[in-house]
């Protein structure tokens, strides 16, 4: 784990604990705190999704993401806390597979900086993503270019 006294950055191979989240990014400052918590899903179009399971080049991916962290806090330079957490290896629905999170004292940078967050996450950090569905077909998701988010 990754941890200082203001960003949080972790990738576990354990499922995902939102009340750590939430505790790591409650302080005292803050009026608003925004969290958004990817699941497994058991729709994907008309196929029934068992499981997702990502694979990631850990080192390349937490870099990248302490780099996430560091525009929005330069962004948002009123962001108290960040937190950026994925869970790697089998996801079952329900799930949680990312969470990401920020403390600031107004609501509206919260919103804007978590939803950044996911957006360049998802966009830049080198994780990989497998579904599995109930009729046995896998498919590798992301492998094609995704929208960039606003920079």
């Amino acid at each position: 784990m990754t941890e200082n006294n203001t960003v949080w950055v972790h990738l576990q191979h354990t499922p995902l604990a939102l009340a750590q989240a939430y505790e790591f990014l409650s302080v005292p400052a803050a009026g608003g705190l925004a969290l958004f918590v990817g699941t497994t899903r058991q729709w994907t179009g008309s196929q029934v999704t068992v499981r997702l399971e990502y694979e990631a080049y850990e080192p390349m991916a937490a870099k990248e993401m302490h780099r996430i962290a560091a525009k929005a806090r330069a962004r948002w330079p009123m962001l108290l806390r960040v937190c950026l957490i994925h869970r790697l290896s089998s996801v079952p629905v329900q799930e949680a597979s990312v969470i990401t999170g920020v403390a600031a004292a107004h609501r509206a940078p919260a919103f804007e900086a978590c939803r950044f967050l996911i957006d360049m996450l998802k966009q830049s950090v080198p994780i990989w993503k497998r579904e599995f569905f109930a009729d046995g077909t896998v498919t590798w998701v992301g492998t094609e270019p995704q929208p960039r988010a606003p920079m």
